[in-house]
């Protein structure tokens, strides 16, 4: 029968022989104290080394990365949207500037984040280099041989067999190696060791980290990103001076960076849910365009979903919005038309694309007294109207009953000052309303073909019909594809740290005073865990089935192994 065994406190000396048997079960660094007296510039380097290269820092490093980000996500960025980040300052005269000190505008491009995100990597590789060489190295030895005294192992079990100490081994080896355990031979004890992909996959979770840290930095430094309105008909060139908006990464240069292409946008085509909960939710939603690659490139026609981009030499074009174009023809006092059959994008303000914009006249219009004057009128489209008495929003986003209601203002719209305005807003500052009869200001709901006549002769405005636009995004992420695949490898590498145990499996087999061969086993694995106690009971058994127990005398019969592994006391875990 099997004895198994509870051991007693070791000895100083078993206790090293223990330390040998389980060590390089990790390929942490050891850490040591430094020595104090002897520091000097040279340790004190070593020392600050050791510490940024520490599993530890790399982690709150990670943290801290993590935290400076929810910034980024809260506070608008300059780079993003000026506009949202003037009315900020303009609104907090106290967090304004605080902000702008710790650089709180332009978060990822601050001093402190890349200090942050460089010392990462820096900590990153300084620890992954020296892993890395004691993992090859591992790899390529052998696992060590048993201690002493097995007994004092984790998992534990012996037992007495008729086999020859030479036969149990080998038939050990066989064993072992069938269960994908390296194993040989050394002494008196056949040593098996299984479990590298667990330090393979820490390895490979840091690598992935730094793959995926190059590759952020690669992306926000080379990429771009623009919008650009487009009404039906109309064309865009990828040129910087296209764009209504455009940012980009601090090495990026558009003037030789940017794709060569250009597309126009031929027709936009959505339908949308009539009726149920759902109603008014977009069925088809795409825009047919026709496109070329280069300046002579061949023409192709192409539709862009949602999600479903259109794709050029690493630029992707992606459909982002869709509203209308109200088009109207205005006439001076003196009957001159002033904007001919034009169209002016409105943008959506709810799912219905009730929109709102502005229609300026700059040049061309004079008024009653022959003046020149321009015109400005605040604009409110409804793509179907719900009827007189009806509060002034869209009750369906296709066009059914279009509905457009103007405003009317007279003076200097501000365009000519020498900078940027918003095209939908009207900047009041010098502009006087038109009265009606009552002394209010002028509007009038036009439905298509309505027209509505300015006070005291100024001219009129005709409602000639709508026009759809599209809004498309253009956008370049380099490294896109490394971050993807560092983030899979991440996990793979996360999930094998986690789940699979390295541990060491130790069958001595000797013959004993009586003659009879002693067969002990016994596993070590590098944090306490079930599985290596289970694990050696299947093995233990499994072996016992090639030499099992010596009877004691003619009447007995072979019992099999008692392969309860209890734990020893005092044992390293």
């Amino acid at each position: 029968m099997s004895d198994t065994t509870t051991g007693t406190t070791p000895t100083a000396a078993e206790d090293q022989d223990l330390g040998a048997a389980g060590s390089q079960l990790s390929t942490a660094p050891r850490e040591e104290a430094p020595n104090l007296p002897s520091l000097g510039l040279v340790g004190w380097v070593r020392w600050f080394w050791r510490q940024l290269t520490s599993m530890r820092v790399a982690l709150l490093l990670l943290l801290l990365l993590s935290l400076g980000a929810i910034p980024g996500s809260l506070i608008p960025q300059s780079g993003v949207d000026e506009m949202k980040v003037a009315e900020f300052r303009d609104r907090h005269d106290v967090l304004g500037p605080l902000y702008d000190k710790l650089g709180l505008f332009h978060v990822y491009s601050s001093v402190w984040f890349s200090a942050i995100y460089i010392l990462l990597f820096v900590s990153l590789i300084g620890c992954i280099v020296p892993r890395t060489w004691q993992f090859v190295g591992q790899l390529r030895s052998r696992p060590p041989g048993a201690p002493r005294r097995l007994d004092r192992l984790p998992a534990y079990t012996t037992w007495r067999t008729g086999a020859e100490p030479e036969q149990v081994r080998a038939a050990a080896l066989q064993l072992l190696g069938g269960r994908r355990f390296r194993a040989h031979t050394v002494g008196d004890a056949v040593a098996a060791e299984k479990g590298y992909v667990r330090e393979a996959g820490n390895l490979l979770f840091h690598i992935a980290l730094i793959v995926m840290l190059i590759a952020f930095g690669w992306g926000q430094l080379f990429k771009y990103e623009g919008n650009k309105l487009i009404l039906e008909g109309d064309g865009f060139s990828n040129t910087l001076t296209q764009y209504d908006d455009f940012k980009s990464g601090n090495l990026f240069d558009p003037d030789h960076d940017l794709t060569p292409f250009s597309f126009s946008l031929k027709d936009f085509h959505g339908t949308y849910e009539a009726s149920g909960p759902n109603r008014g939710t977009p069925r088809v939603y795409e825009a047919e365009v026709s496109y070329s690659e280069g300046a002579y490139g061949k023409e192709r026609t192409t539709t862009i979903k949602v999600n479903e981009p259109l794709e050029i030499d690493g630029s992707k074009v992606y459909l982002t919005a869709h509203g209308y174009a109200p088009i109207v023809t205005i006439k001076d006092a003196k009957g001159n038309v002033v904007m001919d059959h034009e169209a002016t994008a409105l943008l959506p303000l709810d799912s219905n694309v009730t929109s709102s914009g502005a229609v300026m006249v700059r040049d061309g219009y004079r008024n009653a007294e022959g003046k020149k004057e321009q015109l400005g009128f605040n604009a409110f489209f409804l793509p179907t109207y719900g009827g007189e008495g009806s509060t002034m929003l869209s009750t369906f986003p296709a066009l059914i009953n279009p509905m457009l209601a103007l405003s009317a203002y007279h003076g200097d719209l501000g365009v000519d000052a020498g900078f940027a305005k918003s095209i939908y807003q009207l900047d009041k500052t010098n502009l006087e309303e038109f009265k009606d009869s009552d002394g209010k200001l002028f509007k009038k709901q036009l439905k298509v073909g309505d027209t509505m006549t300015l006070p005291n002769g100024a001219g009129t405005v005709t409602f000639d019909g709508v026009q759809e636009w599209a809004n498309f995004q253009v956008t370049e992420q380099p490294a896109s594809g490394w971050a993807l695949a560092g983030s899979v490898a991440a996990i793979l590498g996360l999930a094998g740290s986690l789940f699979i145990q390295r541990r060491r499996v130790w069958v001595r087999a000797v013959q004993g005073p009586d003659g009879v061969t002693v067969v002990e086993m016994a596993g070590l694995g590098r944090s306490e865990s079930a599985k290596v106690p289970e694990e050696l009971g299947d093995l233990a058994a499994a072996l016992y089935e090639r030499a099992p127990d010596a009877p004691k005398n003619d009447d007995d019969t072979p019992d099999s192994p008692d392969t309860h592994v209890v734990p020893a006391e005092g044992a390293e875990k």
